[in-house]
């Protein structure tokens, strides 16, 4: 039996969260069950030459020139072009599963997979709806593809529960897969922090805090510096924060109030990064300040790491570190109570070290990669055998 063609549709394989977690999935399938297929609709990305390495094609929409300056008719227009452009791509490659990752993927690639009749269509969102609030007619356009779905995922409790009561879900359609990590990447020997420290010219005996997320602003980043800029004070000294993220808008901002908030000497921005597991390893603390979130491969890649996360209750920020035992949960955009929780830590280095072996612990029990990768598998071969995905028991909603 030949391989079921998937087409996964994406806005490009840039480094982020949800574009990480789809190029550490599809090397992990079964290539004897699924032939999987990338497609970008904004550009490449810097994780598209791993897949490619791996033998995966990924497919890119190509540039469409601009011209005659921008107007709404013109861009109706370009959304319509990538429509239509993908519907071709999906009637080319007869993919059995279409599968959508993130807003604008899933509000283009839809409309393009029902033109291309696709048997099996999958949505998957990875944050709370909260992003509908600045995407004008986001919300009533995902609200009618909903229907059009034979599967919708969320990668948390809380994703789930919203798409259900606020967006009419019905309870046999939707499926839970939490993000899976890759374990081994995150079990770095002494040495691998030393030459991190020292490449960074941080002193080996540093208490180094740090945060990976792009640099937007629901990601809390100017709460963040305001809380180290209260703790400031009562840190040791040489503290640093890493600051891992591509700067999506606001980095001259932060590199600002960093400064006038008198801690800019220790806040690197160390921009978008390959090198993940490494910073981790060279880092005592990690932190999440978060708006909103669905459920964060941040977190989960430091409590593999070994780390204690401070993290914004958000999301399914709670479901992964543990208040208490893992790390802390704070509440969001409350930078005193950020920091305080960074400074409990700050102080007790055998705090540290407990809550971060209960962290690479839980992971380890939870959060692997290859069972993330089995429920994928789980949902695909049960869609095509015209199941619902409350009828397959690996990813059905727990009463």
């Amino acid at each position: 039996m030949s391989p079921l063609p998937i087409i996964y549709v994406i806005g490009s394989l840039d480094v982020g969260g949800a574009e990480r977690h789809l190029t550490q999935i599809i090397p992990r399938l079964d290539r004897a069950r699924w032939k999987p297929v990338v497609c970008c609709l904004t550009e490449r990305g810097k994780l598209a030459d791993g897949l490619e390495a791996a033998g995966f094609e990924v497919i890119v929409r190509p540039a469409v020139p601009r011209s005659g300056g921008r107007s709404r008719i013109r861009t109706l227009a370009r959304l319509a072009e990538t429509v239509l452009w993908l519907c071709r791509v999906m009637r080319r490659f007869r993919p059995a599963i279409a599968h959508f990752f993130l807003p604008g993927a899933y509000i283009l690639g839809a409309p393009a997979s029902i033109l291309a009749r696709v048997p099996v269509r999958v949505m998957s969102r990875r944050s709370l709806n909260y992003y509908q609030r600045n995407m004008r007619f986001s919300g009533a356009i995902e609200a009618r593809l909903h229907h059009h779905m034979t599967a919708i995922l969320g990668n948390s409790n809380s994703v789930v529960r919203q798409l259900h009561d606020d967006e009419n879900v019905p309870e046999d359609r939707l499926g839970l897969i939490y993000n899976g990590i890759d374990l081994a990447g995150y079990r770095q020997p002494p040495m691998v922090r030393q030459s991190v420290r020292a490449s960074l010219e941080i002193d080996q005996e540093a208490l180094v805090f740090i945060i990976v997320a792009n640099l937007i602003p629901y990601k809390g980043h100017q709460d963040l510096l305001a809380a180290f800029s209260i703790a400031n004070a009562d840190l040791p000294v040489g503290w640093r924060l890493l600051v891992v993220g591509r700067d999506d808008g606001i980095g001259t901002t932060l590199r600002e109030q960093a400064s006038n908030s008198g801690i800019a000497d220790h806040v690197l921005f160390l921009g978008s990064r390959s090198e993940v597991p490494d910073l981790l390893c060279a880092a005592d603390v990690s932190v999440l300040s978060s708006h909103e979130e669905g459920f964060s491969n941040a977190v989960l890649e430091s409590m593999a790491a070994g780390l204690p996360v401070i993290a914004t209750d958000v999301g399914g920020n709670p479901e992964a570190n543990i208040n208490g035992e893992t790390g802390f949960i704070v509440p969001p955009r409350d930078p005193k109570a950020m920091s305080e929780a960074i400074l409990r830590l700050a102080a007790d280095g055998a705090l540290r070290t407990r809550m971060g072996v209960k962290a690479a612990d839980r992971t380890e029990r939870n959060f692997s990669l290859d069972a993330c990768v089995s429920r994928y598998e789980d949902l695909y071969a049960g869609l095509s055998q015209g199941k619902r995905p409350g009828e397959i028991a690996s990813i059905r909603l727990s009463k």
